[in-house]
């Protein structure tokens, strides 16, 4: 017998551009060091894994995020915040539908859509299921969105009221030609219990923020070191050599290249007294002559 259950969760198929990174740095965790905000381009960092070798599907849900290092170049905790991209724009009119009044929506112009996603309005329906959120005086109200349930290019006509010489603006909709957009959101139509309680839409001029619903955001914090566990085995595991004519201490990586160079000597009084043991670092001054191949031979 059937229970009805089924799964819901799903790995989302996003195209780097659906994709808005923000990358926050820190040298150290005190607040009161300098902290640096910058949005980066997903579309450079974000590379998608395909599942079939034509490179046509996607492999939903992972991708590979390259750090570049004209970004990642200091020391410190960088905190990568991954969010649907946000469009940005204004509510140029709420109205009506002039063949179905009952179904009222937003107009947005295309003039107002910044230029890299004027492409999410050229198709019909292509922005169901995305998020509107409002802003106030450039705050964005907390806690309050709509959900677009259709889009479709639409043309303002002037009709006249029933029973008054008043004329009043609706839309109709359009193929193409136009440069405006009618949306229905979800809720906009009042209860049954409360017929005068019309849900908020927005109002003309009104900014808002509209964001597709693909994924959910997420936060990555990279910490930018010195050293990681393969350059600390260097120095426990890997291989060393001392040079008692001159004192160089030299370390050694996996494929035997000079990975790091001291200078070893004691320092003594006039008494000739031992006083310490010292190990300096080379910094650049690396003697090649101790490759360990030469050693070795």
């Amino acid at each position: 017998m059937a229970i009805g259950t089924y799964g819901t969760v799903r790995p989302s198929d996003v195209n780097p551009e659906d994709v808005e990174i923000i990358m926050v740095y820190s040298p150290t965790r005190d607040q009161s060091e300098t902290i640096v905000q910058k949005k980066l381009s997903a579309t450079d960092i974000l590379t998608p894994y395909f599942e079939d070798a034509n490179n046509v599907e996607l492999l939903g849900g992972l991708y590979k995020l390259t750090l570049p290092a004209t970004e990642f170049n200091a020391l410190g905790y960088y905190t990568v915040y991954l969010r649907p991209a946000q469009i940005r724009t204004k509510i140029t009119d709420c109205g009506v539908l002039s063949a179905l009044p009952n179904v009222k929506g937003i107009v947005i112009n295309l003039d107002n859509v910044p230029a890299d996603f004027r492409n999410k309005f050229a198709s019909p329906q292509e922005l169901v299921g995305y998020r509107v959120e409002y802003l106030n005086n450039k705050q964005k109200v907390p806690n309050f969105f709509r959900i677009v349930t259709s889009s479709f290019f639409c043309e303002p006509i002037v009709t006249n009221e029933v029973n008054t010489s008043v004329k009043s603006i609706r839309y109709r909709y359009v193929d193409n030609d136009t440069n405006l957009v009618f949306l229905t959101l979800s809720p906009s139509s009042s209860p049954s219990n409360k017929t005068n309680a019309v849900p908020f839409i927005g109002q003309p001029n009104q900014e808002i923020i509209i964001t597709n619903s693909y994924f959910n955001p997420t936060t990555l914090e990279i910490e930018m070191v010195e050293h990681d566990i393969s350059t600390l085995a260097i120095g426990l595991f890997g291989n060393q050599t001392k040079s008692v004519e001159d004192g160089i201490y030299t370390l050694y990586d996996t494929a035997n290249n000079i990975y790091k160079q001291y200078n070893l000597f004691e320092v003594r009084n006039q008494f000739t007294n031992l006083l310490y043991e010292v190990r300096q670092d080379r910094g650049d001054d690396v003697d090649i002559s101790k490759n360990l191949d030469n050693i070795l031979e």
